[in-house]
């Protein structure tokens, strides 16, 4: 089959042939209806060998969607043909957190060599997936898996941060999203469907500031020098009640911390490698900075369900899997309007 993979370190996704993967005890075999791409890839397309923490080749894909192809020895309660999605953050199935229904902060996944598909393990941008149980799959139902395949990540991702903030973020509250690309649209959205808030963008490029706007935020500011006076100034010198960084670089964590009023939450999602001290004095009294991972299972069954009511729309910009190196491309230039999505039985 075909399947878009990182091959060597330093280098760009590529078109492959492989074996067809077979699907063995416990496990399910989906054929692959749609994957998103995402910059956790560019992420770890840009680590260093001594950092890479699995072996390469990778399959790329830590969004997935498809149909039910095959069940495995043992595997009960699902039907071939299906529609499904894969929830991504994989653990051990036994730790305390799971427990908890908390997989995506399982305590013995790194120990046990346990990784996302996609981003460890052989992900979605194939024609066909394994999926290791069937405890990652959550019904997708009569959801357009190329529309909604990114709301695994950029959709659960935003929902599980900002459901942490909700209760500060009543009538007369002021939410601020750090940019508006991949999850930040998908981000206003939720702020709009759960909150009261007054959403307001953040962004450095102006195709994306128009996307915010059209997916609902009340006001889109470029994100640049001037930003901080402006909220300021938009929020009589209070600061935002919530702001949610979704690039999460150095310049952008600061501005996060500039702008949170006091009591407020600063989120950082983002993976650009910012970090921002914590201290007496160093932001506005009481604040609490987050960074957190993905989200539960039960919350991405909540995102499927807030899509399906209307409330949330993804962006979509579709590929071949062929074409897959050039949407990469474009990509890493920061062109995809909203999110990339590859459709390898297309």
């Amino acid at each position: 089959m075909k399947a878009i993979q990182y091959r060597s370190v330093g280098g760009r996704p590529e078109v492959v042939q492989i074996d067809d993967p077979r699907v063995g005890p416990g496990q399910v075999l989906l054929k692959v209806t749609a994957s998103g791409m995402c910059h956790s890839d560019e992420f770890v397309m840009g680590l260093g060998k001594e950092q890479l923490p699995f072996a390469l080749p990778l399959t790329l894909g830590h969004e997935g969607a498809g149909t039910i192809e095959a069940l495995g020895e043992g595997v009960q309660g699902l039907t071939l043909g299906d529609s499904v999605v894969v929830y991504g953050p994989w653990g051990c199935g036994r730790c305390i957190k799971y427990a908890q229904g908390k997989e995506n902060y399982c305590i013995r996944a790194k120990a046990e060599g346990i990784h996302p598909p996609g981003l460890g393990a052989p992900g979605a941008m194939a024609e066909y997936m394994i999926v290791n149980d069937p405890r990652h799959l959550v019904p997708l139902g009569d959801l357009d898996p190329v529309k909604n395949v990114s709301l695994t990540d950029a959709g659960l991702t935003p929902y599980s941060a900002i459901k942490a903030s909700l209760p500060k973020l009543g009538a007369g509250s002021t939410a601020v999203v750090i940019g508006a690309g991949g999850l930040g649209h998908v981000g206003i959205q939720i702020l709009r469907a759960l909150s009261g808030a007054t959403v307001i963008a953040l962004d450095l490029n102006d195709e994306k500031l128009e996307l915010a706007r059209k997916v609902g935020a009340h006001q889109a500011l470029p994100s640049d020098g001037n930003a901080s006076a402006g909220i300021r100034d938009i929020t009589n010198g209070l600061g935002a009640d919530a702001v949610f960084d979704f690039v999460g670089a150095q310049p952008t964590v600061e501005l996060a911390g500039s702008i949170a009023a006091a009591e407020g939450d600063v989120t950082i999602v983002g993976i650009g490698g910012g970090a921002l001290p914590v201290g007496y004095g160093t932001m506005a009294n009481n604040v609490t900075v987050r960074a957190p991972y993905w989200g539960s299972r039960s919350e991405l069954i909540e995102v499927l369900d807030l899509a399906r009511s209307g409330a949330i729309d993804v962006e979509v910009e579709t590929y071949g899997l062929d074409e897959g190196p050039e949407a990469y491309a474009r990509l890493h230039a920061g062109k995809i309007s909203g999110r990339g999505v590859i459709v390898p039985n297309s």
